[in-house]
């Protein structure tokens, strides 16, 4: 038997269990850059205007932190930059996917079930990184293919979505050698995630800080360096090949030295007993939320800085822009744009914010798949209480993350403009004004897990629908009852002064009768369903 024996029946398996979610991250990702590119053409038509956006935004240190550097003033530059934050969403859905089919299939035990029949032992590996690398090129291929239809060159265009794609198919390798060190799926994604946030951490450093070996040094550096539309640095690209190819020459090794279910890393024993944190189900959705709700904050509260000391920028950037400086007017001159800017992305985050509220609505799902629900409710905890517990973290994990938001925004655009005490509560209340939309989105995915439990997985393709009409709604013109399905299509701009309550109230509403509903459906269903 081939140690690749059965690997083409394991490709069609996570095709069909992914068939879902996989064309959607692909879609939505490869269709965003697309309309950047759309947006620098009506904004910037003239490369006057273009050249003053650049000195005025493209190269602050905020933005070049954020989103990476600018090498030139034409729309392919600028348009390059503004999807540089892409790269690491590209990199998480990549590393997140392979380990979902590797770490997490073991841990469930589905894994061992395969392997009883005739199955080698590369092929798990190897047909969630096929699965992976494919996804990785088709997303750049796309990407490639909308750049050229907005009207860039193609030899750019082809070299960002290869650039793009690649940055996907290290850290999806990157996914496979962490599923051999750790025993668990979440073992493997905080390996993983680690490895990711030190990749854009070096990246800032060494872009924000004039340090631009040490952006040699990070994965999330090398894509930009292949400067699309400005030289296009195609030996660029065999950085990320070769890394790719050394990841996997340790990976393949490991996957064959470690026994079925086990990780090369040995695993802590826990006490003997339990403690007193652990007695009740909310003690044990705390624990089990705790790890999650401090690193969203923590990388949120990062990001938050970066997005406040950016705003004052945005201001600067309309400098000898006709077009924009009659929209300045209308928004109430430099600040208004500024606002303008720090509502836009402080709804991008509320949309984060929601993935998160989902990701916790879901953990039931995982709870219950993996047979420890089934256990716990037949002790005396209420199927009532233990959907309880871990709906409180669904809203409240959002709640801090966009608290944490709010603050460091706030605190960072306060001293860029001289004014803490005015813009830290400005910025808190922009912030929490995402919230119940984002309940929304957790509540919906209660009531799948409540009702459906099997397309509880939607809950991320209604996600993906949202950020979708918000981005390209815009853009492509849609019916206003297309974009009202959103639920942050809703959400008032507290930074004006004609703000309303009330849609804030009917979204809360919203997401309390969604989770009533779900709870409702749960309480009804057997546990566990298939």
């Amino acid at each position: 038997m081939s140690t690749l024996t059965g690997t083409r029946h394991l490709t069609r398996l996570i095709l069909r269990r992914d068939r879902i979610l996989l064309p959607l991250w692909v879609l939505v990702l490869a269709v965003l850059p697309m309309t950047y590119a759309t947006s620098f053409f009506e904004l910037f038509p003239t490369a006057a205007e273009r050249a003053a956006y650049a000195t005025g935004t493209g190269r602050n240190p905020s933005i070049v932190a954020l989103l990476g550097p600018l090498y030139g003033e034409s729309v392919g530059a600028l348009t390059a930059q503004r999807g540089g934050f892409l790269l690491a969403i590209v990199a998480l859905a990549a590393l997140l996917t392979v380990v979902r089919h590797t770490r997490t299939e073991e841990e469930a035990g589905r894994r061992e079930l395969l392997a009883g029949n005739v199955l080698g032992r590369y092929a798990g590996l190897t047909a969630a990184l096929l699965v992976t690398y494919a996804a990785s090129l088709l997303l750049g291929l796309l990407t490639a293919a909308g750049l050229v239809a907005a009207g860039l060159p193609a030899a750019g265009s082809l070299a960002y979505g290869l650039a793009t794609a690649l940055t996907g198919v290290v850290f999806a390798t990157l996914g496979g050698l962490a599923a051999q060190l750790t025993e668990s799926a979440g073992g493997a994604r905080g390996i993983g995630i680690g490895v990711l946030g030190l990749a854009f951490a070096l990246r800032l450093a060494g872009d924000a800080g004039g340090r631009e070996w040490l952006s040699w040094l990070s994965p999330l550096g090398w894509a930009p360096r292949v400067r699309p539309y400005e030289g296009d640095r195609w030996w660029v690209l065999a950085l990320p090949v070769a890394a790719s190819a050394l990841l996997a020459a340790v990976a393949y090794p490991l996957s064959v030295r470690r026994d079925l279910g086990a990780g090369l890393l040995p695993s802590r024993l826990g006490p003997a007993t339990g403690g007193r944190g652990l007695s009740g189900s909310f003690g044990l959705a705390w624990r089990l939320h705790r790890g999650q709700i401090l690193w969203w904050s923590v990388g949120f509260g990062l990001l938050g800085l970066i997005l406040g000391g950016a705003a004052e920028a945005a201001g600067r950037s309309v400098e000898g822009n006709p077009r924009l400086e009659e929209i300045l007017a209308q928004l109430g001159g430099a600040s208004g744009l500024a606002d303008a800017y720090l509502g836009a992305t402080l709804g991008l985050t509320g949309m984060a914010a929601a993935g998160y509220g989902i990701q916790a609505a879901l953990r039931m799902r995982t709870e219950e798949t993996a047979g420890r629900a089934e256990p716990l409710l037949a002790t005396g905890t209420h199927r009532s209480t233990w959907l309880l517990s871990h709906l409180l973290f669904a809203l409240l994990g959002p709640a801090v993350v966009l608290l944490v938001t709010g603050l460091a925004t706030g605190l960072a655009y306060g001293i860029s403009v001289g004014d803490v005490p005015r813009e830290l509560p400005r910025m808190l209340g922009a912030g929490l004004a995402q919230l119940p939309a984002a309940w929304v989105l957790a509540g919906l995915a209660v009531l799948l897990f409540g009702l459906l439990p099997r397309l509880a997985p939607l809950a991320w393709a209604a996600l993906a629908a949202v950020v979708l009409l918000g981005q390209l709604g815009p853009v492509l013109k849609l019916d206003q009852w297309l974009l009202d399905l959103s639920p942050f299509t809703h959400t008032p701009q507290v930074l004006r002064p004609d703000w309303s309550a009330t849609p804030l109230a009917v979204l809360a509403a919203l997401a309390l009768l969604l989770a009533l509903a779900g709870l409702a459906g749960f309480r009804r269903r057997d546990v566990p369903a298939g």
